[in-house]
């Protein structure tokens, strides 16, 4: 008998006796949650450098079709693995630990062009090729957990709060990661970290020889070392500007800065100055000074100009269309720039005499950049008198705050590549909403001024969203109407709204004009305006601006939004997609015109989601359906086609049902938390870590129990999200001034109750099931992965059309699916 044989016949004898994990092994299954996160984290956060944001939920789909296929493999492969399960969890944990940097790698050289998606079959296949590439290290880790469950099956809730409590873990680790370390080399430690939990488990199961966990230790700084001594680079596409930049004779990247807010890099050019002052009037005749551009994740630039401290080389700033407001207001205002960046809205505050200037800038590499590495550059900018610079995000410092404002500016940060290829679409933005509109408008004093900048797109989009937003945000807010308080301008690349706490006086309305016949700006709207005060200097075949905004403040509102041909309905809290723009009706157009650059009308990050969708959809059909023809039971009963039907529909709706919540919840923290990574970052560690301790309640009660347990979770996930729509709203107001620490803590506060009762279910189904039809387990396992890996993308897509509402209604009425038509309502079990 060979030493393999002797092996095998060990790991089935342990088998029919040990009944719980071993703790370390339990540990190692943490770890190894926790590398699975990790990498789909960093993914989320690797693609938005070298692609863009929209490819984020293409990570968490791909995570979860890992383990979806993981599900069926293990159902067709149970028999054969079972009785090798030591070797076969080590295996598979080194094969995450190798494959997560080595696919990651492969995938980002696949020439995936996303803006051609729509019209090039060829980056179909890249899309495909990429799903292809990227899921093997997924799929390593939850055979890891898979088999466990199926090793351990009386103790299924230990394993599932080992595996939920360690992704928890990761969720929080990434995070302060990714403030210490460049992506790459985050990535090459959460490799290591899955080769320490192969290790571990080596251990934890006494398997011999000792002698193989001598490399399975010695590949963790191994992966470190490949990702520095092999030149590994991130390779961001072509068409983000920073590759359009980098390609520019004598550019050169000087500085590079990596948190989890993105990734800042430094360009000088000499040889082709950059001249970033978007919207700068042809008349201004004093020179744009030097500058150096800084990119966040490859796109949106932001320049750091070149300041001698005196405020004549900074008249430049004053023909561009934001500098409106500065004429219109008395001298020496208060100003809130929300958005500083490199500084440029700083500089034009400062030449305009702003008695003072609070700057607020979410990203506090920038500040360090401007205020230290480029210090003497930029002219102390963020060192002058009158300035205060805060790191925070804008919307949450504007609700925190006790001040009054002369003026709210919002600065231009994003691309105008990134905005006409639709690059945000899928963002979840607070700063454009009706709600938030609202809040700067009550910090504004008197007669202030709310200005907002956007490109010039055409045909229009997101600045007639913008205009709408407003309308809405003003009508019932205060004694004057809408069409009292607005103006609106254009340039030949930039508009800019102005919104008064107040009504627009004659004399207002007179420097308005003045300011733009010297700079030969066109005026769109202002109270009282006609057509031929319009489309005089920047002439287009249509005014679009001027009609948009008399169809808006019309009668005809609706009907104008209806007819427009892109959604340019108000951004809410309730739906913060503000860049999305994508109709229906506009596609049979813009493929007529696909040879005259009709595509181009369409934002491709909504169809990169669809086109995600149907692929995850279709792949997840066939891991599911493919195994039934081997798993069901073959004696033609009732029982057994009952439960069959059961199982699927139990644990595909808690699959449906926990994403969804878990999206929505995400989506509401941002704006409490201030930036998306945070909120993704705290309520997936918080789900994840208290729904564990559900799950370890859960594993407590004997398989006969999980009936009324389940139907008691499914009351108890209802009632609670009832109370939560309920007390969020005016809780976030009345704590949205605690510091942040303090805010994680309410969130985690929060979360805890609901997460509990929802870590529930899916063990409790697994349990039942062990008792009913064992064998079924891996398929009800591949079932509630497939359904999560259509969740990601689907919860995206309904909040989009119907927003979190209906989405959270979507949710509970799965989880009253699922207690009510669950195989724990079967009378009997199958023969």
């Amino acid at each position: 008998m060979g030493s393999s044989e002797i092996h095998v016949s060990r790991d089935s004898e342990r088998l029919a006796l040990d009944t719980r994990p071993p703790r370390l092994l339990l540990f190692s299954v943490s770890l190894l949650s926790a590398a699975a996160l990790v990498y789909e984290i960093l993914l989320m956060r690797l693609f938005s450098i070298i692609q863009w944001h929209h490819f984020a939920y293409m990570m968490i789909s791909l995570a979860l079709l890992g383990y979806g296929a993981s599900g069926t493999f293990l159902a067709l492969a149970r028999g054969f693995l079972l009785p090798r399960f030591g070797v076969a969890f080590v295996v598979n944990a080194a094969s995450f630990g190798l494959s997560a940097i080595l696919c990651f790698l492969a995938a980002q050289r696949v020439p995936f062009n996303a803006l051609e998606i729509l019209w090039s079959p060829r980056e179909w296949g890249h899309l495909v090729l990429i799903y292809l590439i990227l899921t093997p290290p997924f799929f390593f880790a939850a055979n890891c957990i898979g088999l466990t469950f199926q090793r351990y099956k009386t103790t299924i809730g230990r394993t599932y709060a080992a595996d939920l409590s360690g992704a928890g873990i990761g969720a929080l680790a990434v995070i302060l990661l990714l403030f210490r370390v460049f992506p790459l080399t985050a990535l090459a430690l959460a490799s290591g970290v899955a080769f320490a939990a192969a290790s571990l488990a080596w251990l934890a199961l006494a398997m011999r020889p000792r002698k193989p966990i001598i490399p399975l230790v010695a590949a963790i700084p191994a992966l470190w070392l490949l990702v520095h001594w092999t030149g590994a680079e991130l390779r961001p596409v072509e068409y983000k500007s920073l590759s359009q930049a980098l390609k520019v004779a004598g550019a050169a990247r000087i500085a590079e800065r990596s948190s989890p807010l993105g990734l800042l890099s430094v360009v000088r050019s000499p040889e082709v100055p950059f001249r970033h002052a978007p919207g700068l009037s042809l008349n201004s005749e004093v020179p744009v000074p030097e500058q150096l551009a800084a990119f966040s994740d490859g796109d949106g630039i932001s320049a750091i100009n070149h300041w001698d401290g005196t405020k004549n080389s900074l008249g430049f700033l004053d023909y561009v269309p934001s500098a409106l407001p500065y004429h219109l207001l008395p001298p020496k205002p208060k100003v809130l720039v929300l958005g500083a960046g490199g500084g440029s809205e700083v500089l034009q505050a400062i030449y305009h005499d702003a008695e003072r200037i609070s700057a607020v800038e979410l990203n506090p590499q920038m500040i360090d950049l401007v205020s230290r590495d480029f210090a003497a550059f930029a002219g102390r900018v963020y060192d002058h008198p009158s300035v205060r610079v805060y790191a925070a995000e804008a919307r949450s410092f504007t609700a925190a705050s006790t001040e009054r404002y002369d003026l709210i500016q919002i600065a231009l940060l994003d691309a105008f590549n990134t905005s006409s290829a639709g690059s945000y679409a899928l963002n979840e933005s607070y700063l454009y909403t009706v709600e938030a509109l609202k809040t700067y408008l009550a910090h504004l004093k008197a007669d202030g001024f709310l200005a907002i900048t956007r490109w010039v797109r055409l045909p229009p989009r997101d600045e007639v969203k913008l205009f709408a937003t407003a309308v809405d945000a003003l009508t019932g807010s205060g004694p004057s109407a809408p069409e009292r308080r607005l103006i609106w301008i254009r340039g030949w690349q930039t508009s800019t709204l102005l919104i008064k706490n107040g009504e627009i006086s004659g004399l207002e309305v007179a420097d308005l004009r003045r300011f733009c016949d010297q700079r030969s700006f066109d005026l769109a709207y202002f109270p009282g305006i006609e057509a031929q005060h319009t489309n005089i200097h920047n002439r287009l075949k249509e005014d679009y601006l001027f009609e948009a905004a008399t169809a808006l403040l019309g009668p005809g509102r609706e009907s104008f939004t209806r007819r427009y041909k892109f959604d340019v309905r108000p951004a809410t809290d309730d739906r913060p997609y503000f860049f999305h723009f994508f109709k229906w009706t506009l596609l049979p157009e813009a493929f007529k015109l696909k040879g005259s650059g009709g595509l181009s009308l369409l934002d491709m990050g909504y169809p990169i989601l669809l086109a995600t969708l149907l692929q995850s959809a279709l792949i997840s059909a066939l891991l599911i359906l493919a195994p039934l023809g081997v798993l069901m039971p073959r004696d033609g009963g009732g029982i057994a086609r009952a439960l069959r039907y059961r199982v699927f529909g139990y644990f595909f709706a808690i699959g449906l049902a926990f994403m969804f919540t878990e999206i929505v919840y995400i989506q509401k923290f941002i704006l409490y938390l201030g930036h998306p990574l945070y909120a993704v970052a705290v309520v997936l560690a918080g789900f994840l870590i208290f729904a564990g301790m559900g799950s370890r309640y859960a594993a407590g009660l004997a398989a006969r129990q999980a009936d009324a347990p389940i139907i008691r979770a499914v009351k108890a996930i209802v009632g609670v999200s009832a109370v939560y729509f309920l007390v969020l709203p005016p809780l976030f107001e009345l704590s949205i001034a605690l510091p942040a620490p303090a805010k994680v803590i309410v969130v985690l506060f929060l979360i805890a109750p609901l997460a509990f009762f929802m870590g529930m279910p899916f063990p409790l189904g697994l349990t039942r099931l062990a008792s009913e039809a064992e064998r079924l387990i891996p398929w009800a396992f591949g079932i509630n992965g497939c359904a999560s890996v259509v969740a990601a993308i689907l919860a995206t897509l309904l909040a989009i059309h119907v927003g979190q509402f209906w989405l959270m209604i979507a949710a509970l009425a799965l989880y009253g699916f699922a207690g009510v038509a669950g195989p724990h309502r079967l009378n009997r079990s199958p023969p």
